[in-house]
């Protein structure tokens, strides 16, 4: 450190405590970046890399941003994974002795951003903590620092740490130094969240009324460990952060991270975006925070009948008050984000132009409240009664704030006339004195004869006379003193100017630190009301999801959902909703699904490209929609209420932790199998596929057969092995559904029209024809399919499996022995070992055999005689 300068040896003394993060270091009106913060940061941000001077014997890597416009550097990095610490002056140079003193006011990270771009207005942005008790319980705290909102939860296993990190979409997760190497080794790779360290977990005195309602000791210090973090690293009033609400993922519909991907419910899997997505379709929310709240009811759906019935009546009632739903609508869109604004309040950023969208949201509560109470429901007249318009709020930002105030906090125009006797004298002193010397102007031009004549202002020279250089032979007054000279006109002032300027600036000083006081006065009575503003905010949240419900199931045709108590499930003509809003003016074919106590599982088989998978989620979604407390899309529905949904569709493999395509669909088969009851619902799409086709299809089998036996869920599950399709014969509870296709002219036309029994095939060659594959190729294919087909044994084909299994048994007539349509040698006529293979083939009863027993008996009879 001796070899730096002073300056230098500061800076690394304050790096030192934030080695995580950029520290950008103020210096005058730039922030400082050094050594490898410099090399990384202009790569990074595409800056200058500069060097200076710093008493080593090499120059120092360098670069900074101009402080003004550092907010979107900071974004930039944030935005990346990155943490800022901000380093600023904290004492006037012109009083300092020596080196400045400067020190770190917040560290900005990925979870703790309370304003700018990287904060998205309709997601929440949250940052958690996670402890583990010696018995493997996990405990998991989380806080949106951007609306003050925490909880916490207990969790039994990493898997649903993970999962539940995933549905919160977590941006930093917080953690002892202790913490096993492989979760936090898990928690990077697998969730790509910025990693922070906290040791404290005491529970300091400010956070005991936050942890009121927490009454498990491990969870309230999992909380502490967030809660310290977060006054450590923001170094400022918290006061907007809000009693730490306890749940159980069970509370809940359970959907694990996979089904979520697959289902496609807030993010589509190919783009990551919203777009194409259900929470897409249904976003017809008109606020921030409304649209905040639908993405965390589609992320957790009811599983208790009373709240769900609840939800759905008051959607039915505001589907049925259209007028009153338009009216309602357009109030909505002059609701600001009443969270954030609560957030920013109590954070110490919020500016004035942020307190008159505050004024204007609580204008819009009274009028809400009437429209509401003209609905005829005890729900909606309830939700109204609860909402305070905090009027008192209200009054005090009309009779203290501008309508249009400036951006700045600090330089005045903010406070009406009238508010306060003594800005108002200040005022009236800046004013008469502008008032004078613009008459001053005016008197002097007369006097002297020079029509250019005129007075300015600049805040280093003050006020001045300005004459152009070839107006001053003009000047005969020997009251002009000179003040400065430019190179084409010269600067004067005068004994009265002087005086004057002197008033002036004096009352316009006293104005801007009377404006700033009184506006910081102001902020702080705004805090008193951040409980109620956060209860109103969440009041009308839950309004604007449940109209945008209405809204959408009224544009859409959605029906009313029944909750069954028997565990059915009906639907009829549903439709998948996404799918039907991207076809828009094309005709969506609707489908009937039927599941109760006799049609537990069903076994859709059809073409490829038919319409399987789109059929299967459509149920999947159907069941959450009704849970979530939105109408469906069909023409009639009743439906069980799932605890769970688990979903295998679709191809993926998982490079980051080494697993293959076929390795991520068993994983997510067995989770569903281990943790699926019988009030589940499981959508299965081509288990199998990704290996051998004897592998595949006994696996396939074998699963089939344990949910039936075992688990008893309702359970969908799609296949291109038909051979399965026997197995309705031997399951009692398992049916035969087919996608029909039929074909004209030699071309496959799908007909997505689900249908009771088995698909005769899969037309796999008709749909690599439709995507243009060469016309070489597919006739080669359809060259190739004929001879397999014909050397294939006829109890794995087709339909008539079940027949032709009865059909093939073995059948000695006239000396010969007849087997799967091919003669061989009479048992007298063949050597040894034939004869031995022909012994044990007879011995079986083919008819007490699976078709996947009685082929894997052929595969090994056929091995012995080839040897």
């Amino acid at each position: 450190m001796e070899q730096y300068t002073p300056m230098i040896r500061q800076y690394l003394t304050v790096k030192a405590q934030y080695k995580d993060a950029f520290l950008f270091f103020r210096l005058g009106d730039f922030y400082e970046m050094f050594f490898e913060d410099a090399t990384k940061a202009s790569q990074l941000l595409e800056i200058t890399l500069t060097s200076r001077e710093g008493g080593s014997a090499e120059r120092i890597p360098m670069c900074g941003v101009p402080y003004h416009s550092a907010a979107a550097y900071i974004e930039q990095l944030v935005e990346l994974g990155y943490k800022v610490a901000i380093c600023e002056q904290t004492e006037d140079p012109k009083q300092a002795k020596g080196v400045v003193k400067r020190e770190v006011v917040q560290l900005i990270t990925p979870g703790t951003v309370m304003e700018g771009k990287g904060l998205y207005e309709k997601e929440n942005n949250y940052i958690a903590a996670l402890t583990i008790l010696s018995n493997g319980i996990y405990s998991l705290a989380s806080c949106d620092l951007s609306i003050g909102e925490s909880r916490a939860t207990a969790l039994s296993t990493l898997d649903e740490v993970m999962n539940e990190l995933s549905t919160l979409r977590a941006k930093e997760v917080v953690v002892k130094q202790e913490l096993d190497e492989g979760v936090k080794k898990t928690l990077k790779e697998r969730l790509n969240v910025t990693l922070s360290y906290e040791e404290q977990r005491e529970e300091r005195e400010e956070f005991v009324p936050l942890l009121e309602k927490v009454n498990v000791p491990h969870l309230r210090e999992a909380a502490s460990l967030l809660f310290h973090y977060l006054h450590r690293t923001q170094k400022r009033s918290l006061a907007h952060l809000q009693p730490v609400a306890v749940y159980e993922v069970n509370q809940f519909m359970k959907i694990d991270y996979y089904s979520k991907r697959n289902l496609e419910l807030t993010e589509t899997i190919r783009s990551k975006g919203k777009k194409g997505s259900l929470l897409w379709l249904l976003d017809e929310t008109m606020t921030a925070m409304g649209g905040r709240m639908l993405k965390q009811w589609i992320d957790r759906p009811l599983i208790e009948q009373e709240k769900i019935t609840e939800r759905l009546s008051m959607v039915e009632v505001l589907i049925q008050s259209f007028f009153e739903r338009q009216e309602i609508r357009e109030l909505l869109k002059e609701v600001y984000d009443l969270e954030r604004l609560a957030g920013r309040v109590a954070f110490g950023n919020v500016n004035s132009r942020d307190l008159i969208q505050l004024k204007k949201s609580l204008q819009q509560i009274p009028v809400l409240k009437a429209v509401l109470l003209q609905i005829q429901s005890a729900e909606i007249q309830n939700l109204s009664k609860k909402m305070i318009p905090c009027e008192e709020l209200t009054d005090l930002l009309e009779r203290s704030l501008i309508d249009q105030p400036p951006l700045t906090i600090k330089e005045g125009g903010m406070i009406r006339d009238g508010f306060h006797i003594e800005l108002d004298e200040y005022r009236d002193a800046s004013r008469n004195g502008k008032n004078w010397i613009a008459n001053l102007q005016k008197e002097e031009r007369e006097r002297t004869g020079i029509k250019s004549l005129k007075i300015g202002y600049n805040r280093i020279f003050g006020y001045y006379i300005e004459i152009t250089k070839a107006n001053l032979h003009l000047l005969e007054d020997n009251r002009y003193e000179r003040k400065q000279t430019l190179a084409n006109c010269e600067r004067f002032i005068t004994p009265e100017l002087k005086e004057k300027e002197t008033l002036i600036l004096q009352a316009n000083e006293k104005m801007m630190e009377l404006e700033y006081e009184l506006f910081v006065e102001i902020r702080e009575q705004v805090k008193v009301f951040i409980p109620q503003l956060q209860e109103l905010s969440r009041l009308v949240s839950e309004l604007d999801v449940l109209q945008c419900f209405a809204q959408v199931s009224e544009k859409r045709q959605y029906v009313k959902p029944l909750l069954a108590d028997n565990r059915q499930l009906f639907i009829k003509d549903g439709r998948h909703p996404v799918v039907e809003k991207v076809m828009d003016s094309q005709e969506y074919v609707p489908n009937d699904c039927l599941m109760d106590s006799e049609r537990e599982m069903l076994l859709v088989t059809g073409p490829n490209m038919s319409g399987k998978s789109t059929y299967m989620r459509q149920v999947a979604l159907t069941a959450i929609m009704a849970q979530i407390g939105c109408f469906v899309p069909a023409g009639e529905a009743t439906l069980p209420i799932f605890d769970q949904v688990f979903t295998r569709i679709g191809a993926a493999d998982d490079l980051i932790s080494g697993q293959s395509t076929f390795m991520v669909e068993m994983l997510e088969a067995k989770n569903a199998i281990t943790n699926a009851t019988d009030q589940s619902l499981i959508l299965f799409d081509e288990i199998g596929r990704g290996t051998s086709t004897y592998d595949g299809m006994a696996l396939a089998q074998a699963i089939i057969e344990y949910i039936h036996e075992h688990i008893e869920a309702k359970t969908l599950f799609s296949t291109h092995y038909h051979e399965l399709t026997v197995l309705e014969e031997e399951l009692p509870r398992l049916k035969n559904v087919h996608v029909s296709a039929v074909e004209q002219n030699g071309r496959v036309v799908f007909l997505h029209k689900i249908k009771e029994g088995a698909a005769d095939k899969s037309y796999g060659i008709h749909v690599a024809e439709l995507a243009e594959l060469p016309k070489e190729l597919i006739e080669r294919a359809n060259d190739l399919l004929t001879k397999l087909e014909q050397k294939e044994t006829p109890n794995l084909r087709g339909k008539n499996s079940k027949q032709q299994e009865k059909q093939s048994k073995i059948e000695e007539t006239s000396g010969q022995l007849s087997f799967f349509g091919d003669s061989v040698a009479a048992p007298s006529q063949v050597p040894g070992k034939e004869r031995k293979v022909i012994e044990e083939l007879k011995s079986y009863d083919l008819l007490e055999m699976t078709p996947l027993e009685a082929m894997n008996v052929l595969y090994a009879l056929q091995k012995k005689v080839k040897k």
